[in-house]
């Protein structure tokens, strides 16, 4: 009894490794670096998606009546244009469509996860096998931003984008001349320089940190339902009882779940929004 207990413990713990192992290339033996394949493939996926929704729906509005994909992205649209017109306080013409591209991307790339835990991680096994492969090797993750790589890169870009747009706003001796006078003034240059090095390290840090979080758990918490019934015997009552609970946490976490893909994609763009406009202004 105890012997099954523990295999069975350990097909568990197999089973959430390999659903949190990623599909990666090695570059000098994996000492020098490591791409995860999977990461960048459905990041590309979705921002072609993207750019194809939007594209099509752009050269096919019209005035008249619009259709149902054409009246989501105009509400999309507008709510994110009203929001830069309330925080953006600067003039900038890249404000408008970035906030656009970012909510958009980062909501599509956390819909990933909407997607059955196995489904995708089994098609690719299926092709792997058959090509030869060993199917313990056949790993696959499909939420670009249960990867901190992507979190941490998208908010690298946004930094340096804070970087540029105070810039051309202010002047080079105005952008750095804050970094030594605010906010406490001229006289505490110390404390103000000091303060301003752990802004610019923390948004960065924090806007990375927080969307690879919540999506990290997000993924965990589905693999975590999808073990319900992980080598369970048809023959055991106990199956149907934890299928029937396994039922019931899926579409409830999922239910849930999409509040929270929404709400970290919204969270991103505005916190970009408002980063940007504080950089944008006078001190």
């Amino acid at each position: 009894m105890a012997t099954e207990e523990a295999a069975e413990s350990v097909n568990m713990t197999g089973y959430i490794q390999h659903h949190l192992h990623h599909l990666q290339w090695s570059i000098g033996d994996g000492v020098f670096m490591k791409i995860n394949i999977d990461t960048l493939f459905f990041t590309l996926v979705t921002g072609l998606l993207f750019l194809f929704l939007f594209l099509r729906v752009s050269r096919k509005a019209t005035a008249g009546v619009p259709g149902k994909l054409q009246c989501a992205i105009e509400m999309v649209v507008l709510f994110v244009d009203q929001m830069v017109k309330e925080t953006f306080h600067g003039k900038s013409k890249i404000i408008a469509p970035l906030s656009i591209t970012i909510f958009c991307l980062v909501f599509m790339m956390n819909f990933m996860d909407m997607i059955p835990v196995d489904f995708l991680p089994w098609l690719w096994k299926t092709g792997y096998v058959a090509t030869g492969h060993d199917a313990e090797h056949a790993f696959l993750r499909v939420v670009p931003t249960a990867d901190f790589n992507t979190t941490l890169g998208m908010a690298l870009t946004v930094f340096l984008l804070i970087q540029y747009v105070g810039i051309k706003h202010k002047g080079l001796g105005g952008f750095f001349g804050e970094w030594f006078t605010a906010p406490f003034g001229k006289y505490a240059f110390p404390a103000n320089l000091l303060l301003r090095i752990i802004e610019e390290c923390v948004r960065p840090v924090s806007l990375s940190l927080r969307l690879f979080g919540n999506m990290y758990a997000g993924e965990l918490i589905f693999i975590l339902i999808a073990v319900m019934t992980l080598g369970a015997g048809l023959a055991h009552f106990s199956t149907y009882l934890l299928g029937a609970g396994q039922f019931i946490a899926g579409f409830a976490w999922t239910a849930f779940h999409i509040l929270i893909i929404t709400l970290q994609a919204f969270i991103f763009m505005t916190l970009t929004i408002v980063y940007l406009s504080m950089a944008a202004e006078h001190h």
